[in-house]
């Protein structure tokens, strides 16, 4: 689960470029089934599926970084919540060589891109164990989340430097 790039491959001395995954955890995990057991009673079930996925990253020492992905999935029928599940998903990653922009990039597009299926897997296994029929997330293209909040700051910091009339 390593990948690098020889930059130096000259051999003028540069520090090669260098990710690599060092750990992955499950730092948090809950589930919630509030109308169990009268829910596993009711026929004609039409479940409403709803995910809110967060990601952040921190430098925990010198070119290591933990990076944690959230996500919330709530499923209801009619008014009624199904179940509940929430997992925070974490890595501990070495970004070695790289600008701080691409660094940026890395910890809030690549590092999420490989959290994601664990954190998918582990919403499965626990929703299953719940007694609710496997549920399984369709992929997260992070690049195309990290992209869009780029673009959202970069609107934020246009608005504040617009003269208020």
């Amino acid at each position: 689960m390593t990948e690098q790039n020889n930059a130096a491959a000259g051999g003028n001395g540069q520090d090669q470029r260098n990710i690599a995954l060092q750990k992955i955890y499950v730092k948090d995990l809950s589930f919630e089934s509030p109308n169990a057991p009268k829910i596993f009673t009711m026929g004609n079930l039409k479940p409403d599926v709803g995910l809110n996925l967060n990601s952040s990253a921190k430098s925990i020492g010198p070119d290591t970084y933990e990076v944690n992905i959230s996500c919330t999935v709530t499923v209801k029928h009619e008014d009624q919540t199904l179940y509940l599940v929430e997992v925070q998903q974490a890595g501990v990653f070495m970004v070695k060589g790289f600008s701080k922009e691409e660094t940026q990039a890395i910890v809030g597009a690549y590092c999420p891109n490989m959290l994601f299926p664990y954190a998918r897997e582990a919403i499965s296994d626990i929703v299953g164990k719940g007694g609710f029929p496997q549920l399984l997330l369709a992929p997260v293209d992070f690049g195309v989340l990290y992209q869009q909040h780029l673009q959202q700051q970069q609107g934020k910091r246009e608005d504040a430097e617009q003269p208020q009339a």
